[in-house]
């Protein structure tokens, strides 16, 4: 399915996106095309992405077409998804250390929807951190890695 989103296989390309994309919450999906936990995520993705058309913005980079960004946004496992709004970093509490992105797949595509919703009308009450609507069971678990401390 990941053939149905839009790439982005520059670091300007992704500079273009982040600062073009206006009252919308910009999703990029950092992984690789014939990941199969990625293509699970690009399914779920792939079918909100009409459905959320007015609220989101959906672009999938490959990790290694961009290491400039894997490296900013510490990706060091995939599928991982990070949120903007309006060029401001959205961050989101899912009850892990790690507030920046949304590492693997979600579980199903309600849960995508709702979080959208949720970072959608918290940046526009101007907010930069939100509370996940996703249960915590639905959250995959995951050891923060420090490499080079």
């Amino acid at each position: 399915m990941s053939f149905l989103l839009p790439k982005l296989t520059s670091k300007k390309e992704v500079d273009q996106a982040i600062k073009s994309v206006a009252e919308k919450v910009l999703v990029l999906r950092f992984g690789k095309d014939d990941d199969p936990v990625c293509l699970q995520l690009d399914d779920i993705l792939a079918k909100t992405s009409h459905d959320l058309s007015k609220m989101a913005a959906i672009y999938l980079v490959d990790v290694n077409k961009v290491p400039v960004y894997t490296q900013y946004f510490d990706i060091s496992y995939i599928p991982s998804t990070v949120f903007f709004f309006n060029g401001q970093h959205m961050k989101v509490d899912y009850g892990s250390p790690d507030h920046t992105k949304f590492v693997g797949s979600f579980k199903t595509k309600q849960d995508f929807i709702d979080l959208i919703e949720v970072i959608y009308r918290g940046a526009m009450r101007g907010k930069l951190i939100v509370q996940s609507p996703i249960d915590p069971k639905n959250v995959p678990k995951y050891d923060l890695l420090y490499q080079g401390i």
